[in-house]
């Protein structure tokens, strides 16, 4: 098996369940070392570590709150003490309200702002920081919903939106340093999350399903194979693009 991601450390911002944790597994299995970050679940972070070194790979787990500029600045430090560099950013961290206009509070908006936007912009920040004169790949998490969005979804779409943008002008700023910035949008994936907001199972499932041309709904390791392209070198002439893996899903 080719190791695409060899020689590459890679940060994945909420790697302990869902697509963070598909991705950081994927990227171990790659060839690269990662740092599997999380703000609260520490043992789904650590076995998310043991399954990437019990298939040879390499990983830490580091806790961190990426909506604070200092923990974001121990965990680039972290994976530069423990791994000598970073190459790879996973902007993935992220929480989901479904809440209708009516019930929106001040505290639920500002915590989807803080984790989905500024907690994405702190981390681009420090990796373009930090990253060598190699540059590297820096990878937004973003959601269909950001261009088609439900009833509901009124924070997270227009945080993911922001997202979408926020990847134009860094791939814009960043290129000169040789640091190529892209999104990926996932359509519906089966995660712990969907399941806790009642997306799987029942009507609201089948209705995403109508959605997908190819039939089913997706999963994390579907997002994985193409972030583990989008941090590879073949990837090298992409930055500033905004891949939907959705199954068709618009």
């Amino acid at each position: 098996m080719t190791l695409k991601l060899k020689d590459k450390v890679a940060i994945v911002t909420g790697a302990s369940k869902g697509i963070g944790a598909g991705i950081a597994r994927a990227y171990g299995l790659a060839g690269a070392s990662v740092i599997v970050n999380y703000a609260k679940d520490e043992t789904s972070a650590t076995k998310i570590v043991d399954d990437i070194v019990a298939l040879g790979g390499k990983a830490i787990v580091v806790q961190a709150d990426v909506s604070k500029p200092a923990d974001v600045g121990r965990l680039f430090h972290t994976a530069i003490k423990t791994f000598g560099k970073v190459d790879v950013l996973v902007n993935n961290a992220g929480i989901y309200d479904l809440v209708m206009l009516e019930a929106i509070t001040l505290e639920v908006l500002q915590a989807n702002l803080n984790t989905n936007l500024i907690g994405a912009i702190l981390c681009a920040q420090k990796a373009a920081e930090l990253m060598g004169a190699d540059g590297g790949s820096i990878i937004n998490i973003s959601s269909t919903v950001s261009t088609n969005p439900m009833p509901g979804t009124l924070i997270y779409a227009a945080t993911k939106a922001a997202i979408d943008n926020v990847t134009k002008v860094l791939a814009k700023e960043l290129g000169q340093k040789k640091i190529r910035v892209n999104t990926i949008s996932p359509g519906i994936t089966e995660t712990e999350g969907a399941h806790a907001q009642g997306l799987m199972g029942g009507e609201w499932e089948s209705q995403l399903l109508a959605q997908i041309p190819m039939g089913r709904i997706g999963q994390p390791a579907d997002i994985a194979k193409v972030a583990v392209f989008l941090a590879s070198d073949d990837a090298g002439w992409v930055t500033g693009e905004r891949i939907q893996v959705a199954g068709g899903q618009l």
